[in-house]
């Protein structure tokens, strides 16, 4: 089985695992110190890695680090398991101190909305009812 685990820069590692367990993942201890934490989106096959800027940078040679408050090169989008799910991530996203990216979307056989994380990293979140999906061409 595959895993991913994405790596995000964060300006404020304790916040950022704050905001994350409020939404409802855990952070796995086994792979988390004081440069970086693991948060368990989906257990043994989604991870964030959430990274302080300078653990980060370290990963990157000569590249710099977006801001990703004003520039973005990644939408993260992660599937939901009903509509009520998208909205309840997104309200406590907004709670905890991110906000909502744009207007939630219902094409009748998706539901999708996106919040702001901390960071200014965009999490698209959706459902889908794949048996009320359109046919594709």
């Amino acid at each position: 089985m595959r895993q991913i685990f994405v790596n995000l820069p964060v300006k404020d590692l304790e916040k950022s695992k704050r905001f994350f367990t409020t939404l409802g993942f855990a952070i796995n201890p086994q792979f988390t110190n004081d440069k970086g934490a693991c948060v368990v989106i989906e257990k043994d096959s989604i991870h964030a890695m959430l990274l302080t800027e300078e653990f980060f940078q370290s990963f990157l040679t000569s590249h710099t680090i977006a801001d990703a408050r004003r520039n973005k090169e990644v939408l993260l989008a992660l599937s939901c398991s009903s509509d009520q799910e998208v909205k309840d991530l997104v309200a406590k996203a907004s709670a905890s101190g991110g906000k909502p990216a744009r207007e939630a979307k219902d094409h009748g056989f998706m539901y999708e909305h996106a919040f702001e994380d901390l960071d200014g990293h965009i999490w698209e979140v959706f459902w889908m009812d794949p048996n009320a999906t359109p046919p594709q061409g």
